[in-house]
């Protein structure tokens, strides 16, 4: 994982470059998944749970969209509680 250490730690990423990244890893993940050795899903893996921690760390209460909830899936598919 050093190519990552060299760009630094999530911590250490101004706002903008955590998310810069995040949408990188994201778009990168079904690639990774499908093609990757089994060291690059580990690296991978590990890079995705430290950038989205840090990120849930610095925006705790985020907005969230409510059809994204169980109570709105529910209400989307008709389930009940």
């Amino acid at each position: 994982m050093a190519e990552h250490t060299a760009r630094g730690t999530a911590g250490e990423l101004e706002d903008g470059r955590l998310l810069k990244e995040l949408e990188t890893i994201h778009r990168t993940r079904h690639e990774t998944l499908l093609h990757g050795s089994d060291d690059a899903l580990a690296t991978h893996t590990q890079r995705l749970k430290e950038l989205e921690e840090e990120y849930l760390r610095r925006h705790p209460r985020r907005a969230t969209t409510a059809g994204r909830t169980r109570t709105g899936a529910r209400a989307r598919t008709g389930a009940e509680d």
